[in-house]
């Protein structure tokens, strides 16, 4: 059985879930297959990674939010906060055995936005990508209480599939807070407010990064799909779900012939529906839905491979 909950965490839980109904909506509309326990846990999660990055972009300047977040980082690491949302989240953790690790690396990809973000080339990209992602994947698994190494894998590249998508999608937004994650080594040394409202001469180049970036988030959409067997059966519909309802962005984008500065790619309700249904239906009838038939790719996680949680611990082990 599980315990009742105490008032502040029944409030964590509420403001969770009202800023994932407003600022997650593909990931509130997949919840809705999960499991009253796990759609609880996972709305706090991203309830929580959703705080940190308010904590980033809310803040009155720059230094404030360093100082939010490095003090953040402190209470994380030693298990110990006054913060309402910080102690849900610790709870949270010893509750599904997350890694304090993972979510102080998480908060390290958030504080880099705080910088001038000029990403030099698909490595970077990647290891941003990981931090502020593959964390989240990771984290995710313990929250549906799955440990196996393989499954880890697989939500990692999950997690970096989704964030290329949403580096694809947000360009022009992105680059009016003065970032640009498209890397220098695709599209040169860009400022952000080029990218805005690009001039005609650079829209080629612009639409054949997109469309690279989102070739390689389908190679990771692939890799992640492939961990689904190893998920509880409602989890796994649900995952599959979301990663459905992200890669539509992509297709939105590509239909646009990745013209990003033309408004932003959404996924209305109604096509939201139908790919749930379709997801749904087919997966019933794919055999790798129910088993994995192939192994990981570590390739994949070459880019961040040195990062100090980017592998299952047994596997960090070997590295040694």
């Amino acid at each position: 059985m599980t315990p009742a909950r105490t008032p502040a965490q029944q409030r964590a839980l509420a403001n969770a879930g009202a800023a994932l109904r407003s600022k997650g909506r593909s990931f509130y509309w997949a919840g809705h297959l999960l499991g009253r326990v796990h759609a609880a846990r996972a709305t706090r999660l991203y309830g929580f990674c959703r705080h940190v990055d308010d904590l980033a972009d809310e803040a009155t300047s720059v230094e404030d939010a360093q100082r939010a977040l490095a003090l953040l980082s402190t209470e994380i690491a030693a298990g110990i906060s006054d913060d309402p949302a910080t102690r849900d989240v610790l709870g949270l953790m010893a509750e599904c055995a997350i890694e304090p690790a993972l979510m102080l690396e998480l908060i390290r990809g958030v504080a880099s936005d705080l910088e001038p973000v000029r990403v030099e080339d698909d490595a970077a990209l990647l290891r941003y990508c990981y931090r502020v992602a593959g964390t989240v994947g990771l984290m995710m698994c313990q929250v549906l209480g799955v440990r196996d190494e393989a499954a880890l894998r697989h939500a990692l590249d999950l997690g970096i599939a989704m964030q290329l998508t949403n580096i694809c999608r947000d360009v022009s937004e992105d680059a009016g807070a003065g970032r640009r994650y498209l890397p220098a080594s695709r599209i040169g040394a860009l400022a952000p407010q080029q990218l805005i409202a690009p001039a005609l001469s650079l829209q080629p180049l612009l639409r054949r990064c997109v469309a690279d970036l989102l070739d390689q988030a389908d190679i990771y959409y692939q890799s992640g799909q492939q961990g689904l067997p190893y998920l509880p059966l409602r989890a796994r519909g649900a995952i599959l779900v979301a990663a459905r309802l992200y890669q539509a962005i992509g297709v939105r984008l590509r239909r646009s012939d990745h013209a990003f500065w033309e408004g932003r790619a959404v996924v209305p309700g109604r096509s939201k529906a139908a790919l749930t249904l379709h997801a749904l239906l087919t997966a019933a009838l794919t055999p790798r839905f129910w088993r994995s038939s192939r192994g990981h790719d570590h390739a994949l996680h070459n880019a961040f491979a040195d990062l100090q949680h980017a592998l299952p611990r047994s596997e960090r082990a070997h590295e040694h």
